[in-house]
């Protein structure tokens, strides 16, 4: 195994352990996978896709919009909530090279 070395700022380490903290539930992982295969979707298509409780799902939706994980867009009478950026999902890939997991 080949190891980097890095330089990450004190700043970034803050942000990076706050956005992990954001994300550290299954339902949030839930919703960070499935955003991450269908793009943007609306509370209702997400509530199916989760098999996630409306209330529950809504909580966890304005948690990670709040930190900045998540965007959210009104048309009409929907919200559409998408990854800010999609590279938060290379969490997935780091967690199925894990082997303590």
């Amino acid at each position: 195994m080949t190891t980097t070395k890095r330089n990450i700022s004190a700043e970034k380490l803050e942000r990076v352990a706050e956005v992990l903290k954001t994300i550290a539930h299954p339902v949030r992982l839930s919703i960070l996978e499935v955003l991450q295969n269908h793009g943007r979707l609306t509370v209702s298509d997400l509530k199916e896709k989760t098999q996630t409780e409306q209330s529950l799902l809504s909580h966890h939706l304005i948690k990670m919009k709040d930190k900045g994980v998540l965007r959210a867009n009104r048309e009409g009478k929907n919200i559409y909530y998408a990854l800010v950026d999609d590279h938060i999902t290379n969490i997935f890939d780091c967690m199925e090279k894990c082997s303590f997991i």
